[in-house]
């Protein structure tokens, strides 16, 4: 009699052993000359050396499976045990399966054009309205980089700009200041990875989400890293993060032009550097537009009627013969009667 150690690395336990550890009591069942306990992620099994080695066969390959598509049934355990090939779940445009096996896919033409651009470029920027899952498929092509052993680690980031709110009276300490807007962040992760396992994945920092300050002076390899909200970067700023990229790396950059929460006299570091990048080669860009809002219909109205107006403040603000526009023009005149200064 010998007792097999196997460790469960690679799954939730919560999700492996399912409820009331309904999985493990069928693994009992079919493999009634072993004694098994569970308890985390490590499964003993004392018996003879044939059996115990057949049921670490069997339980990696469930292991497996389970990590691929975040979910196992019976009938796949069954079939596992049996040596029969367990029923495949589609992977058609399945970037990967989430949480409860919720498959998490490309649903429009620029999201494949996106996915497409990632896996064949180190560098990826993708800019377009909000909704358009520009940061859900980065996050869930890092998370399927890091599942299927690409990289070892997943870096996420945020340049910390007060969008019309002011963290300073939050509070807490900075973590607690900070997290709340990295929070659409940790969102997509918890849609895909299963929360005991994300947890394991944030204490040891195999995936680490921080502001965009705290990347300073860092060289990123051996992973994927996700600049989100790119838009209210410096121009500074955008390229320190850009110079991070390190050996078997891979970077996405997103960000929504339309909504810059920087200060008027400061330049974008995304629409500069889109600018300075363009004839780069080894760079995707990807170009989402208002087609490709996958949130709720009324976002798509939304952002319609926001480049409605838009377009008419312009025709309004240019015309010549607008006594409106000749007010604009004397209060943007450094040199006007008007400075705002009293």
């Amino acid at each position: 009699m010998i007792e097999r150690i196997i460790h469960i690395d690679n799954v939730d336990p919560i999700t492996f052993y399912g409820v009331n550890n309904s999985n493990i009591h069928l693994l009992r069942s079919l493999f009634p000359k072993l004694r098994i306990n569970a308890r985390g992620q490590i499964i003993k099994a004392l018996g003879d050396e044939a059996d115990t080695a057949e049921f670490e066969e069997k339980v990696k390959l469930v292991e497996d499976y389970c990590s691929q598509y975040n979910k196992i049934s019976d009938e796949v355990i069954i079939d596992i045990v049996k040596g029969n090939q367990p029923k495949a779940l589609s992977m058609d445009g399945v970037i990967i399966y989430g949480v409860n096996g919720k498959p998490i896919t490309a649903r429009t033409k620029n999201q494949l054009h996106f996915v497409e651009q990632v896996s064949r470029n180190d560098l990826t920027i993708a800019l377009g309205p909000a909704g358009t899952g520009k940061t859900y498929i980065a996050i869930a092509l890092a998370v399927r980089a890091l599942k299927n052993r690409q990289v070892r680690k997943i870096i996420l980031s945020r340049p910390a700009v007060e969008a019309g709110e002011k963290l300073g009276f939050l509070p807490g300490d900075m973590k607690d200041k900070i997290d709340p807007y990295l929070q659409p962040l940790y969102d997509a992760l918890e849609d895909m990875i299963p929360s005991v396992k994300l947890k394991e994945y944030l204490e040891t920092k195999v995936i680490q989400i921080a502001p965009l300050a705290f990347m300073r002076g860092r060289t990123l390899n051996d992973a994927v890293i996700v600049l989100d909200e790119a838009q209210n970067t410096t121009t500074h700023q955008i390229k320190m993060f850009l110079t991070r990229l390190g050996m078997n790396a891979k970077m996405i950059v997103t960000g929504d032009i339309t909504q810059i929460d920087l200060p008027r006299s400061v330049t974008s570091g995304l629409v500069h550097a889109t600018k300075v990048l363009r004839n780069v080669k080894g760079i995707g860009r990807v170009e989402f537009d208002k087609s490709d809002i996958v949130r709720h219909h009324l976002v798509q109205r939304i952002v319609e009627a926001y480049e409605q107006w838009q377009r008419e403040q312009e025709l309004v603000v240019n015309n010549p013969y607008n006594p409106q526009s000749e007010t604009e023009n004397k209060n943007n005149d450094p040199d006007g009667s008007q400075s705002g200064e009293s």
